[in-house]
Protein backbone atom coordinates (compact mmCIF):
# COMPACT_ATOMS: atom_id res chain seq x y z
CA UNK A 1 0.00 0.00 0.00
CA UNK A 2 3.14 2.16 0.88
CA UNK A 3 4.44 2.16 -2.66
CA UNK A 4 0.75 2.93 -4.29
CA UNK A 5 -0.04 5.83 -2.14
CA UNK A 6 3.25 7.35 -2.67
CA UNK A 7 2.45 6.82 -6.34
CA UNK A 8 -0.68 8.70 -6.52
CA UNK A 9 0.57 11.29 -4.32
CA UNK A 10 3.34 12.23 -6.95
CA UNK A 11 0.63 11.70 -9.62
CA UNK A 12 -1.39 14.28 -7.33
CA UNK A 13 1.80 16.70 -7.55
CA UNK A 14 2.12 16.38 -11.15
CA UNK A 15 -1.29 17.57 -12.19
CA UNK A 16 -2.03 20.18 -10.06
CA UNK A 17 0.52 22.74 -9.51
CA UNK A 18 -1.12 25.79 -8.51
CA UNK A 19 -3.93 26.31 -5.79
CA UNK A 20 -7.65 26.59 -6.83
CA UNK A 21 -8.68 29.84 -5.89
CA UNK A 22 -12.30 31.88 -5.74
CA UNK A 23 -13.19 35.44 -7.29
CA UNK A 24 -10.39 38.16 -6.72
CA UNK A 25 -7.83 35.60 -6.70
CA UNK A 26 -5.91 37.45 -8.88
CA UNK A 27 -5.09 40.05 -5.94
CA UNK A 28 -2.51 39.00 -4.10
CA UNK A 29 -3.42 40.96 -0.89
CA UNK A 30 -6.59 40.19 -1.35
CA UNK A 31 -7.04 38.38 2.40
CA UNK A 32 -8.28 34.80 1.82
CA UNK A 33 -11.15 35.21 3.46
CA UNK A 34 -13.00 37.71 1.33
CA UNK A 35 -13.20 35.06 -1.77
CA UNK A 36 -16.32 33.92 -2.70
CA UNK A 37 -15.41 30.32 -2.66
CA UNK A 38 -12.06 28.29 -2.06
CA UNK A 39 -10.39 24.68 -2.43
CA UNK A 40 -7.87 23.29 -0.82
CA UNK A 41 -5.76 19.74 -1.08
CA UNK A 42 -3.92 17.48 1.53
CA UNK A 43 -1.97 14.15 1.07
CA UNK A 44 -0.02 12.94 4.43
CA UNK A 45 1.73 9.36 4.10
CA UNK A 46 3.13 8.04 7.30
CA UNK A 47 5.37 4.53 7.73
CA UNK A 48 5.54 3.82 11.51
CA UNK A 49 7.62 1.17 12.75
CA UNK A 50 8.44 -0.07 16.31
CA UNK A 51 11.79 -2.33 17.16
CA UNK A 52 11.30 -5.39 19.17
CA UNK A 53 11.04 -4.94 22.90
CA UNK A 54 11.15 -6.77 26.39
CA UNK A 55 7.56 -7.72 27.59
CA UNK A 56 6.93 -10.16 30.26
CA UNK A 57 3.06 -10.91 28.71
CA UNK A 58 0.82 -9.85 26.08
CA UNK A 59 -2.99 -8.81 26.08
CA UNK A 60 -6.02 -7.98 23.60
CA UNK A 61 -4.58 -4.61 23.63
CA UNK A 62 -0.97 -4.39 23.83
CA UNK A 63 1.80 -2.95 21.81
CA UNK A 64 3.03 -5.97 19.66
CA UNK A 65 6.28 -6.47 21.45
CA UNK A 66 7.95 -8.35 18.22
CA UNK A 67 8.09 -5.59 16.65
CA UNK A 68 6.26 -4.07 13.31
CA UNK A 69 5.57 -1.70 10.56
CA UNK A 70 2.24 0.18 9.69
CA UNK A 71 1.40 2.81 7.63
CA UNK A 72 -1.68 5.32 6.79
CA UNK A 73 -2.70 7.60 3.86
CA UNK A 74 -5.01 10.48 3.69
CA UNK A 75 -6.13 12.53 0.95
CA UNK A 76 -8.63 15.25 1.26
CA UNK A 77 -10.36 18.45 -0.87
CA UNK A 78 -11.53 21.06 1.38
CA UNK A 79 -13.82 23.65 -0.31
CA UNK A 80 -16.17 26.10 0.76
CA UNK A 81 -18.43 29.10 -0.31
CA UNK A 82 -19.05 32.76 1.40
CA UNK A 83 -22.96 33.40 0.42
CA UNK A 84 -22.26 36.43 2.87
CA UNK A 85 -20.62 38.76 4.28
CA UNK A 86 -19.14 36.99 7.49
CA UNK A 87 -21.00 33.44 6.28
CA UNK A 88 -19.29 30.40 4.95
CA UNK A 89 -20.38 26.71 4.07
CA UNK A 90 -17.31 24.63 4.27
CA UNK A 91 -17.00 20.76 3.49
CA UNK A 92 -14.45 18.41 3.22
CA UNK A 93 -13.87 15.11 1.69
CA UNK A 94 -11.50 12.64 3.31
CA UNK A 95 -9.84 9.22 1.78
CA UNK A 96 -7.70 7.16 3.29
CA UNK A 97 -6.51 3.91 4.61
CA UNK A 98 -4.15 1.59 6.28
CA UNK A 99 -3.96 1.12 9.95
CA UNK A 100 -1.79 2.12 13.56
CA UNK A 101 0.11 0.23 15.32
CA UNK A 102 -0.94 -3.05 16.51
CA UNK A 103 -4.21 -1.56 15.38
CA UNK A 104 -4.07 1.51 16.88
CA UNK A 105 -3.52 -0.08 20.29
CA UNK A 106 -0.76 -0.83 23.25
CA UNK A 107 0.02 3.04 24.09
CA UNK A 108 -2.48 5.76 25.85
CA UNK A 109 -0.41 8.37 24.10
CA UNK A 110 -0.43 6.49 20.56
CA UNK A 111 1.95 7.68 18.23
CA UNK A 112 0.34 8.36 15.15
CA UNK A 113 -2.16 11.03 14.90
CA UNK A 114 -3.18 9.92 11.02
CA UNK A 115 -3.76 6.51 12.78
CA UNK A 116 -7.75 5.92 13.62
CA UNK A 117 -9.35 2.81 15.78
CA UNK A 118 -10.74 1.98 12.63
CA UNK A 119 -8.31 0.58 10.15
CA UNK A 120 -8.63 0.04 6.40
CA UNK A 121 -6.78 -2.00 3.70
CA UNK A 122 -8.20 -0.24 0.73
CA UNK A 123 -9.27 3.33 0.52
CA UNK A 124 -12.28 4.79 1.85
CA UNK A 125 -14.06 7.82 1.45
CA UNK A 126 -15.96 9.60 3.70
CA UNK A 127 -17.39 13.57 4.47
CA UNK A 128 -15.37 14.14 7.28
CA UNK A 129 -16.85 17.56 8.02
CA UNK A 130 -19.85 19.67 6.30
CA UNK A 131 -20.56 22.74 8.68
CA UNK A 132 -21.87 26.18 8.60
CA UNK A 133 -19.96 29.10 10.43
CA UNK A 134 -21.43 32.81 11.16
CA UNK A 135 -18.84 35.37 11.60
CA UNK A 136 -20.69 38.89 13.35
CA UNK A 137 -18.36 41.88 13.75
CA UNK A 138 -19.21 43.94 16.67
CA UNK A 139 -17.02 46.86 15.96
CA UNK A 140 -14.01 47.77 17.76
CA UNK A 141 -12.79 48.01 21.10
CA UNK A 142 -11.59 51.88 22.59
CA UNK A 143 -7.97 50.31 22.71
CA UNK A 144 -7.39 49.71 18.99
CA UNK A 145 -3.67 49.01 19.56
CA UNK A 146 -4.62 45.49 21.50
CA UNK A 147 -3.90 42.27 20.28
CA UNK A 148 -5.62 41.60 17.11
CA UNK A 149 -6.46 45.03 16.80
CA UNK A 150 -9.16 45.35 19.08
CA UNK A 151 -11.64 43.85 17.12
CA UNK A 152 -14.51 42.16 18.65
CA UNK A 153 -16.20 39.15 16.73
CA UNK A 154 -18.93 36.84 17.54
CA UNK A 155 -18.46 33.50 15.68
CA UNK A 156 -21.08 30.46 15.58
CA UNK A 157 -20.81 26.85 14.40
CA UNK A 158 -22.92 23.99 13.57
CA UNK A 159 -23.16 21.31 11.85
CA UNK A 160 -20.42 18.21 11.54
CA UNK A 161 -17.03 18.93 12.42
CA UNK A 162 -14.13 18.02 14.89
CA UNK A 163 -14.32 19.39 18.31
CA UNK A 164 -10.94 20.15 17.94
CA UNK A 165 -11.16 22.58 15.26
CA UNK A 166 -12.48 24.88 17.76
CA UNK A 167 -10.89 24.43 21.47
CA UNK A 168 -7.58 23.35 22.37
CA UNK A 169 -5.98 25.07 19.41
CA UNK A 170 -2.32 25.97 19.83
CA UNK A 171 0.40 27.01 17.52
CA UNK A 172 3.20 24.83 17.93
CA UNK A 173 1.31 21.23 18.70
CA UNK A 174 -1.89 20.72 17.03
CA UNK A 175 -1.26 19.09 13.60
CA UNK A 176 0.08 15.73 13.25
CA UNK A 177 0.00 16.18 9.61
CA UNK A 178 2.64 19.05 10.18
CA UNK A 179 3.70 19.52 13.65
CA UNK A 180 4.19 16.66 16.26
CA UNK A 181 2.41 13.64 15.50
CA UNK A 182 1.84 11.55 19.03
CA UNK A 183 -1.87 11.97 20.08
CA UNK A 184 -0.95 13.82 23.59
CA UNK A 185 0.95 16.82 21.40
CA UNK A 186 -1.88 17.28 19.04
CA UNK A 187 -4.82 17.63 21.89
CA UNK A 188 -5.27 17.72 25.51
CA UNK A 189 -5.21 13.74 26.05
CA UNK A 190 -6.76 13.89 29.00
CA UNK A 191 -10.13 15.37 27.72
CA UNK A 192 -12.46 12.64 26.78
CA UNK A 193 -13.62 14.84 23.72
CA UNK A 194 -17.00 13.59 21.64
CA UNK A 195 -16.02 12.23 18.47
CA UNK A 196 -16.81 8.61 16.21
CA UNK A 197 -13.48 6.64 15.25
CA UNK A 198 -12.82 8.86 12.86
CA UNK A 199 -12.57 11.88 15.59
CA UNK A 200 -15.71 14.16 14.37
CA UNK A 201 -18.98 14.45 15.28
CA UNK A 202 -22.17 16.59 15.17
CA UNK A 203 -22.87 19.79 17.50
CA UNK A 204 -22.19 23.47 18.01
CA UNK A 205 -20.28 26.13 19.05
CA UNK A 206 -20.09 29.78 19.86
CA UNK A 207 -17.04 32.12 20.59
CA UNK A 208 -16.61 35.78 21.72
CA UNK A 209 -13.42 36.82 20.90
CA UNK A 210 -12.84 40.42 22.25
CA UNK A 211 -9.40 40.73 21.25
CA UNK A 212 -6.69 39.77 23.92
CA UNK A 213 -9.63 37.53 25.76
CA UNK A 214 -11.82 35.17 24.14
CA UNK A 215 -14.69 32.67 25.53
CA UNK A 216 -16.36 29.30 23.51
CA UNK A 217 -18.79 26.92 24.48
CA UNK A 218 -20.36 23.90 22.78
CA UNK A 219 -22.31 21.07 22.73
CA UNK A 220 -21.86 17.95 20.76
CA UNK A 221 -23.03 14.36 19.91
CA UNK A 222 -21.40 11.41 21.81
CA UNK A 223 -20.93 7.73 20.35
CA UNK A 224 -23.60 5.38 20.33
CA UNK A 225 -21.09 2.61 21.52
CA UNK A 226 -17.18 3.13 22.91
CA UNK A 227 -15.53 4.82 20.43
CA UNK A 228 -17.95 3.90 18.05
CA UNK A 229 -18.74 5.61 14.55
CA UNK A 230 -22.75 5.24 14.77
CA UNK A 231 -23.80 8.90 16.95
CA UNK A 232 -26.21 8.30 20.16
CA UNK A 233 -29.21 10.26 19.56
CA UNK A 234 -31.16 10.11 22.54
CA UNK A 235 -29.68 13.90 23.12
CA UNK A 236 -31.55 14.21 26.60
CA UNK A 237 -29.09 11.76 28.12
CA UNK A 238 -26.44 11.81 25.76
CA UNK A 239 -23.97 14.95 24.96
CA UNK A 240 -20.84 16.27 25.32
CA UNK A 241 -20.29 20.10 26.29
CA UNK A 242 -17.25 22.07 26.80
CA UNK A 243 -16.22 25.54 27.73
CA UNK A 244 -12.90 27.64 27.32
CA UNK A 245 -11.58 30.93 27.89
CA UNK A 246 -8.32 32.09 26.38
CA UNK A 247 -6.50 35.06 27.12
CA UNK A 248 -3.73 36.37 24.85
CA UNK A 249 -0.38 38.53 25.41
CA UNK A 250 2.29 39.55 24.82
CA UNK A 251 5.62 39.03 26.71
CA UNK A 252 8.85 41.64 25.70
CA UNK A 253 7.56 41.68 22.22
CA UNK A 254 6.60 37.82 21.73
CA UNK A 255 3.28 36.68 21.78
CA UNK A 256 1.52 34.28 24.19
CA UNK A 257 -1.62 32.78 25.45
CA UNK A 258 -2.98 30.70 27.59
CA UNK A 259 -6.42 28.83 27.96
CA UNK A 260 -8.72 26.96 30.69
CA UNK A 261 -10.84 24.43 29.40
CA UNK A 262 -13.87 22.51 31.20
CA UNK A 263 -15.71 19.50 30.17
CA UNK A 264 -18.77 17.65 31.08
CA UNK A 265 -19.87 14.36 29.22
CA UNK A 266 -22.83 12.06 29.02
CA UNK A 267 -23.01 8.47 27.77
CA UNK A 268 -23.96 4.73 28.39
CA UNK A 269 -20.83 4.10 30.02
CA UNK A 270 -19.73 1.60 32.22
CA UNK A 271 -18.43 2.33 36.12
CA UNK A 272 -15.02 1.04 37.03
CA UNK A 273 -16.23 0.46 40.43
CA UNK A 274 -19.57 -1.44 39.52
CA UNK A 275 -17.10 -3.88 37.32
CA UNK A 276 -14.91 -4.42 40.14
CA UNK A 277 -17.65 -5.75 42.46
CA UNK A 278 -18.69 -8.04 39.51
CA UNK A 279 -15.31 -8.89 37.91
CA UNK A 280 -17.51 -11.47 35.37
CA UNK A 281 -18.71 -8.16 34.00
CA UNK A 282 -14.93 -6.82 32.81
CA UNK A 283 -15.37 -8.50 29.49
CA UNK A 284 -18.04 -6.31 28.84
CA UNK A 285 -16.85 -2.88 30.31
CA UNK A 286 -19.13 -2.99 33.33
CA UNK A 287 -22.67 -2.42 34.08
CA UNK A 288 -23.55 0.12 31.10
CA UNK A 289 -26.45 3.07 32.24
CA UNK A 290 -26.01 6.68 30.98
CA UNK A 291 -23.20 8.34 33.96
CA UNK A 292 -21.27 11.44 33.74
CA UNK A 293 -17.79 12.65 33.90
CA UNK A 294 -16.43 15.52 33.84
CA UNK A 295 -12.12 17.23 33.60
CA UNK A 296 -10.24 20.27 33.41
CA UNK A 297 -7.61 21.23 31.10
CA UNK A 298 -4.57 23.89 30.83
CA UNK A 299 -3.10 25.06 27.33
CA UNK A 300 -0.11 27.33 27.42
CA UNK A 301 2.23 28.55 24.38
CA UNK A 302 4.71 31.44 24.42
CA UNK A 303 7.01 32.65 21.64
CA UNK A 304 10.76 32.86 23.20
CA UNK A 305 12.22 34.67 20.25
CA UNK A 306 11.03 34.57 16.50
CA UNK A 307 11.91 31.45 15.60
CA UNK A 308 11.22 29.82 18.58
CA UNK A 309 8.00 28.52 20.93
CA UNK A 310 7.09 26.35 23.85
CA UNK A 311 3.75 24.94 24.47
CA UNK A 312 2.36 23.06 27.36
CA UNK A 313 -0.73 20.99 28.19
CA UNK A 314 -2.06 19.85 31.43
CA UNK A 315 -5.28 17.84 32.07
CA UNK A 316 -7.60 16.20 34.80
CA UNK A 317 -10.16 14.14 34.79
CA UNK A 318 -12.26 12.32 37.09
CA UNK A 319 -11.27 8.80 36.02
CA UNK A 320 -14.64 6.58 37.53
CA UNK A 321 -16.59 6.11 34.61
CA UNK A 322 -15.04 4.34 31.60
CA UNK A 323 -13.41 5.58 28.87
CA UNK A 324 -15.75 6.81 26.39
CA UNK A 325 -14.35 8.30 23.05
CA UNK A 326 -10.71 9.10 23.24
CA UNK A 327 -8.26 6.86 25.09
CA UNK A 328 -6.63 5.93 28.87
CA UNK A 329 -5.85 8.90 30.30
CA UNK A 330 -6.85 10.39 33.58
CA UNK A 331 -3.96 12.75 34.44
CA UNK A 332 -1.71 14.19 31.64
CA UNK A 333 1.35 17.01 31.55
CA UNK A 334 3.54 17.72 28.43
CA UNK A 335 5.57 20.39 27.38
CA UNK A 336 7.77 21.06 24.28
CA UNK A 337 9.59 23.33 22.01
CA UNK A 338 9.27 24.32 18.22
CA UNK A 339 12.20 25.68 16.39
CA UNK A 340 11.97 27.29 12.64
CA UNK A 341 15.00 26.81 10.91
CA UNK A 342 15.72 30.32 10.07
CA UNK A 343 19.28 30.01 11.70
CA UNK A 344 20.71 27.74 9.28
CA UNK A 345 18.75 29.26 6.37
CA UNK A 346 15.93 27.01 6.25
CA UNK A 347 12.99 28.47 7.43
CA UNK A 348 10.41 26.30 5.93
CA UNK A 349 12.02 23.19 7.76
CA UNK A 350 11.30 22.81 11.98
CA UNK A 351 12.87 21.12 14.70
CA UNK A 352 10.08 19.50 17.44
CA UNK A 353 10.82 18.20 20.51
CA UNK A 354 8.02 17.06 23.44
CA UNK A 355 7.68 15.17 26.26
CA UNK A 356 4.47 13.53 28.15
CA UNK A 357 3.37 11.68 31.63
CA UNK A 358 0.40 10.23 31.49
CA UNK A 359 -1.48 8.74 34.61
CA UNK A 360 -4.66 6.61 35.75
CA UNK A 361 -6.79 6.83 38.91
CA UNK A 362 -6.46 4.15 41.24
CA UNK A 363 -9.94 2.67 39.96
CA UNK A 364 -9.29 2.77 36.68
CA UNK A 365 -5.86 0.63 37.38
CA UNK A 366 -7.29 -2.05 39.05
CA UNK A 367 -9.93 -1.95 36.34
CA UNK A 368 -7.12 -2.97 34.03
CA UNK A 369 -5.00 -4.99 36.25
CA UNK A 370 -7.99 -7.18 36.96
CA UNK A 371 -7.73 -7.58 33.22
CA UNK A 372 -10.37 -4.99 31.48
CA UNK A 373 -9.89 -3.46 28.45
CA UNK A 374 -9.75 0.46 27.78
CA UNK A 375 -10.09 2.09 24.22
CA UNK A 376 -5.85 1.96 23.56
CA UNK A 377 -4.74 0.09 26.69
CA UNK A 378 -5.22 -3.72 28.19
CA UNK A 379 -2.31 -6.20 28.40
CA UNK A 380 -3.99 -8.58 30.68
CA UNK A 381 -2.54 -7.83 33.73
CA UNK A 382 -1.21 -4.25 35.27
CA UNK A 383 2.25 -3.67 37.42
CA UNK A 384 1.15 0.19 37.00
CA UNK A 385 3.78 3.00 36.37
CA UNK A 386 2.80 6.40 34.17
CA UNK A 387 3.45 6.52 30.98
CA UNK A 388 5.95 8.21 29.75
CA UNK A 389 6.80 9.09 26.25
CA UNK A 390 9.06 11.86 24.34
CA UNK A 391 8.60 12.69 20.30
CA UNK A 392 11.40 14.43 18.47
CA UNK A 393 10.87 15.66 14.45
CA UNK A 394 12.79 17.00 11.90
CA UNK A 395 10.13 18.34 9.28
CA UNK A 396 12.35 19.69 6.31
CA UNK A 397 10.02 21.66 3.62
CA UNK A 398 11.86 19.95 0.47
CA UNK A 399 9.74 22.04 -2.36
CA UNK A 400 7.37 25.00 -2.04
CA UNK A 401 4.34 22.72 -1.28
CA UNK A 402 5.97 19.39 0.36
CA UNK A 403 7.79 18.32 3.51
CA UNK A 404 9.39 15.35 4.47
CA UNK A 405 9.56 14.34 8.24
CA UNK A 406 11.03 11.99 10.29
CA UNK A 407 10.32 11.32 13.78
CA UNK A 408 11.58 9.66 16.61
CA UNK A 409 9.12 8.42 19.63
CA UNK A 410 10.53 6.66 23.09
CA UNK A 411 7.92 4.95 25.02
CA UNK A 412 8.68 4.23 28.44
CA UNK A 413 6.29 1.88 30.60
CA UNK A 414 3.85 1.71 27.67
CA UNK A 415 0.43 1.45 28.49
CA UNK A 416 1.34 2.29 31.95
CA UNK A 417 2.88 -1.40 32.29
CA UNK A 418 6.54 -1.45 34.03
CA UNK A 419 7.28 -5.17 33.11
CA UNK A 420 6.64 -4.04 29.10
CA UNK A 421 9.19 -1.44 26.94
CA UNK A 422 10.98 0.79 26.57
CA UNK A 423 9.72 0.91 22.69
CA UNK A 424 11.46 2.99 20.07
CA UNK A 425 9.09 4.27 17.32
CA UNK A 426 10.39 5.81 13.92
CA UNK A 427 8.43 7.53 11.12
CA UNK A 428 8.81 8.84 7.99
CA UNK A 429 6.18 11.70 7.03
CA UNK A 430 5.03 13.06 3.64
CA UNK A 431 2.95 15.52 3.42
CA UNK A 432 1.78 18.05 0.48
CA UNK A 433 -0.76 20.74 0.59
CA UNK A 434 -1.83 23.48 -1.59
Amino acid sequence: MLKQALAATTLLLILISSPVRGQEASQPSTPANTRDWYVHFQSTLIGQGVLPFPAQYSGANSLDPNGEVKDTFSFDVMGGVRPWSGGEFDVDALSWQGYGLSNTTGLASFPSGEAYRLGETYPDAVIARAYFRQTLSLGNEHNPGAKGGGKRKLIFTVGHFAVTDVFDQNTYANDARMQFMNWAFVNNIAWDYPADTLGVTNGLSSELDIGSWAARAGIFQVSKVANGVRMDWDLAHAWSAAGELERQYSFSGHDGAVRLLAWKERAHMGSYQEVLSDPRSISANGMLQYRTKYGFGVNAEQQIRKDLGMFMRLGWGNGRTQVWEFTDVDRTASLGFSLKGDAWDRPGDTVGLAAVVDGLTAVHRQFLANGGLGITVGDGALDYRPERLGEAYYSWKAAKHFWLTVDYQLAVDPAYNHVRGPANIFAIRLHWEM
